[in-house]
């Protein structure tokens, strides 16, 4: 049951509740037939070439590859030889899964750079390729914070992936600590730290359900100015941990509440969850980190652009709690 709003504590003041409602405008934000989109528009070593008929054909440095993508319901306006010389081709199959039709050899993995930042891409057996260059908004963002706060900050992620979202912390000079269930994603988030010279930073690696993990950090009494988490629809820990993200992204904020410092910086939360609305994960951090902490809140789509048609393909959605 929730409990009756308590009016803001520390250096919000009293006015900073109404503001935390308040939806911001961020210089990196595109409106988009009025709808607020973030636009990961600063790439070099990524491109979406063009899309259609269910399809996104990227350039991922100098490998070209043809993927599905369920937001693309338009058709192919011209399906020429672009589309055809492509380096791997992933089918999806009907009952399930699908599988990589690669036209030339590939190297076992190869580096593409956002920034001074370096990751590791390797095509996988789901259709991924270990990075989601959309979430570069976010990495800009958050090392811009982590920059300007001119102070000691400790950032967890949660749900960490590869560790795009780690390495862009790292450099900008925070000391992070990195969770995710998956052992393997574990082990490339570390090579994704080394690729990007940042082996002398303060980094932990954590392989554990994040729950679990949240909150034996309360029970030790850790605290971070920052909280990232890219929380999936469905999940499972190491345990067999069972993980729905309408049943349980909420409990999840308030466990994540009890580790905030006293004068957090941002909080961050992106989901992939399928008809989920930004307004949702705005009135999630309103009624968790806004509510004690005043502060701002935004939120929206993130997409990339593609270059053939001027089009914008949206990759999900964000919600942003930022120190005001």
């Amino acid at each position: 049951m929730l409990r009756k709003a308590r009016p803001p504590q520390g250096r919000a003041g009293g006015g900073a509740r109404a503001r935390a409602l308040r939806r911001e405008a961020p210089a990196d934000e595109t409106k988009q037939r009025g709808t607020r989109m973030y636009i990961a528009k600063d790439w070099t070593d990524y491109e979406i070439l063009d899309t259609g008929n269910g399809e996104k054909l990227e350039r991922w440095g100098h490998v070209t590859l043809r993927r599905p993508d369920p937001q693309v319901i338009w058709p192919i306006e011209r399906e020429d030889e672009m589309w055809n010389k492509v380096a791997g081709h992933y089918h999806r199959s009907s009952s399930g899964g699908g599988h990589w039709e690669l036209k030339r050899k590939l190297p076992e993995r190869w580096t593409i750079r956002y920034a001074d930042l370096s990751f590791h891409i390797r095509p996988t057996n789901f259709k991924h390729t270990g990075l989601f260059p959309e979430q570069a908004v976010n990495w800009r963002w958050a090392m811009d914070k982590i920059r300007a706060a001119d102070r000691p900050i400790k950032v967890l992620n949660l749900f960490g992936y590869t560790g795009g979202a780690t390495v862009a912390c790292a450099w900008a000079g925070a000391e992070v600590c990195h969770v995710d269930a998956a052992k393997g994603m574990v082990q490339w988030a570390k090579e994704n730290i080394e690729l990007s010279g940042l082996s002398g930073r303060k980094v932990r690696f954590i392989t554990d359900d994040v729950f679990k993990f949240v909150q034996r950090e309360q029970r030790r009494g850790s605290r971070y100015e920052a909280i990232i988490m890219d929380p999936p629809s469905y999940g499972r820990g190491p345990g067999g941990e069972m993980w729905k993200l309408e049943r349980d992204l909420f409990p999840f904020l308030q466990s994540c509440m009890q580790i905030l410092s006293d004068r957090p910086l941002f909080f961050l939360i992106n989901s992939y969850t399928a008809g989920l609305s930004p307004t949702v994960l705005h009135n999630l951090l309103a009624m968790s980190v806004g509510r004690r902490f005043g502060g701002r809140i935004s939120s929206g789509e993130i997409g990339l652009p593609v270059t053939r048609t001027g089009l914008v393909l949206p990759a999900g959605i964000l919600g942003r709690w930022e120190e005001e």
